[in-house]
């Protein structure tokens, strides 16, 4: 039987929700989260796979037995037992209501059982009735943010995705023109390129003599459901994914204007406008102009930027937000690249919620060219994830001394993920603490406090002695739930004053902190951890989101403590 790469991931993000509903392993969740991605950008239908060589599937990163059991059983039945197992024990409408920020499972259930609500649009209704505010663990104030929630998804739009969820699609695509006879460059734009967490659709870019076979190329990529339009130099089609993607094919000469122009932002762009207009010059996707004369070259980027005596201006610091100031005194960052990065100060093993061991891990880690890997399982207070107490932690350390006596150059970190109380006290002992390389404090719970409260709790946390990294500082988990209110000027004066570093957390959903909080948390002097939180060794790969986010927050190198050489890093922490 038939079925799309896209109906496969669409089946298994249900399956998610069901499960994550069900109170499963929040891996086992995440698992079918990420496998959805994997198989919505494959450039192979995975149904035809399935059925003519079943253990090749087990062979795609991220696709485990139980996943490539499921696609299997989709491309020969066209269903899933589980989910319609799942499905038929869950009244209508409650995943739905899931996906509102703010609504996890319990209160998705309750609403549905308190006042019958099956749908955001029924909810929606109930909240402006003042319906809300009456169910037990409701209230005024959660009725306001779940008001603000759903207009912030409706103004979003439903169809932005991660852009991690994107990029094998996007690589694919680039690749696949590249290499169209005529072709001399090709590249995404738009908010991808400029390394946004989430996109609302994808802009390429392609430079060619003869715009028409690369037009025909592009609607013939396997992944086009529809063609939008096509005509002349520009072709719009959605993707299986139900992604839009816009091609513009340009001459090699405009090349660089038009990359420039087509990867924004708007407000960059206009700056950039302004100061053409201030010379007698126009500025557009086909070059620099003097009336109808040519005055610069664009075949690059950098061309154009010359043009106005500034250096090329990396994608990512593209926001008008002092870039150009920064760019004409000579003083644009030197961003971090991933290759700076020396290790991973955030993992997980199977001694808490994660997939692989630790000596599996540390294998990965070692493969990837790191000085060191720092593990760091949850805490009792976290329940879902199994986290281990400081006895469990005692035991770990032994294993990690053990391994470390095998091991020529990586260097496991013993470390903890420990999570804040509600009051600000951490979940493992004083002495406990002590005991460990790296002591990272994270908070699970209680997002909801007011906002003076909330800076309260969290000012004591990372004001505690052993505190050195404060992890994914606002919790939120994009599209699922909002950042928690809070004063973070006062919250990353605490850290400065503490020496605690704020992390970057790489994980897609995550994604935090964002750019403009990292880039706030610089200027108040306190320095930045990026890290995976990887809880499989697959999921070590996403230190490359967390580095693109910590870009565009500006960050350089030496602001990174992961940067840092094994022994300079261990003395900075130990301070």
């Amino acid at each position: 039987m038939a079925i799309t790469n896209a109906e496969i991931a669409r089946r298994f993000l249900e399956l998610a929700d069901l499960l994550e509903l069900e109170g499963a392993n929040p891996f086992r969740v995440r698992a079918y989260r990420n496998g959805a991605r994997i198989v919505a950008d494959h450039p192979e239908r995975l149904d035809r796979i399935a059925r003519r060589d079943p253990e090749a599937l087990k062979e795609l990163p991220g696709i485990g037995d139980d996943l490539a059991a499921k696609i299997v059983e989709l491309a020969l039945t066209g269903r899933l037992d589980l989910l319609a197992r799942l499905g038929a024990a869950v009244p209508p409408g409650v995943a739905e209501l899931m996906r509102v920020p703010g609504l996890g499972p319990r209160r998705a259930r309750r609403l549905h059982e308190t006042l019958s609500i099956g749908s955001v649009k029924q909810l929606e209704r109930a909240l402006r009735a003042g319906k809300v505010r009456d169910v037990p663990g409701f209230g005024e104030r959660t009725e306001a943010k779940l008001l603000e929630a759903i207009a912030a998804r409706e103004s979003e739009g439903e169809r932005r995705m991660l852009r991690p969820s994107v990029v094998t699609l996007a690589e694919h695509m680039v690749a696949a023109l590249a290499r169209v006879p005529g072709v001399e460059a090709c590249d995404v734009a738009g908010s991808f390129r400029r390394g946004r967490d989430t996109v609302g659709d994808l802009d390429l870019v392609a430079a060619a003599p003869d715009d028409a076979p690369v037009i025909d190329a592009f609607l013939a990529l396997p992944q086009v459901a529809q063609v939008v339009a096509s005509g002349g130099t520009k072709a719009t089609v959605r993707m299986g994914n139900g992604l839009q993607v816009d091609l513009r094919v340009v001459s090699p000469e405009s090349y660089g204007a038009a990359l420039l122009y087509f990867t924004g932002s708007k407000t960059h762009n206009i700056a950039l406008r302004r100061r053409a207009q201030l010379r007698g010059l126009r500025l557009n996707e086909y070059g620099l102009r003097r009336g109808d004369a040519v005055i610069a070259a664009a075949r690059t980027e950098e061309d154009v930027y010359a043009a106005f005596d500034m250096p090329w201006i990396p994608p990512e610091l593209r926001e008008d937000a002092g870039e150009f100031d920064a760019a004409e005194r000579g003083a644009l960052p030197r961003l971090v690249e991933l290759s700076d990065i020396r290790g991973d100060l955030q993992t997980h093993t199977t001694d808490s919620d994660g997939r692989h061991d630790l000596e599996t891990m540390a294998s990965a880690a070692d493969a990837l060219g790191y000085e060191y890997l720092a593990v760091t399982d949850h805490t009792p207070a976290v329940r879902v994830t199994g986290g281990m107490d400081a006895a469990g932690f005692r035991k770990q350390a032994k294993r990690i001394d053990r391994l470390n006596a095998t091991l020529k150059r990586l260097r496991v970190l013993k470390g903890a993920e420990v999570d804040i109380h509600a009051d600000g006290s951490l979940d493992l002992p004083d002495d406990a603490l002590a005991a460990l390389d790296v002591v990272l404090v994270t908070f699970h719970s209680h997002f909801t406090l007011p906002a003076r409260e909330q800076t309260r709790r969290l000012v004591r946390a990372v004001s505690h002695p052993r505190a050195m990294i404060f992890g994914h500082p606002t919790g939120r988990r994009i599209g699922h739930r909002p950042p928690a209110a809070y004063d973070l000027a006062t919250v990353a004066a605490a850290c400065a004053d503490h020496g605690v570093a704020m992390e970057i957390d790489g994980q897609p959903e995550r994604m935090d902190m964002d750019e403009l909080l990292a880039r706030q948390a610089l200027q108040a002097g306190v320095k930045l951890v990026i890290s995976s939180d990887a809880h499989a060794t697959g999921e070590l790969a996403f230190m490359r989101w967390g580095v693109t986010q910590a870009r565009r927050g500006w960050a350089e190198a030496r602001d990174v403590l992961n940067a840092l050489p094994l022994n300079e890093l261990l003395r900075t922490l130990a301070r």
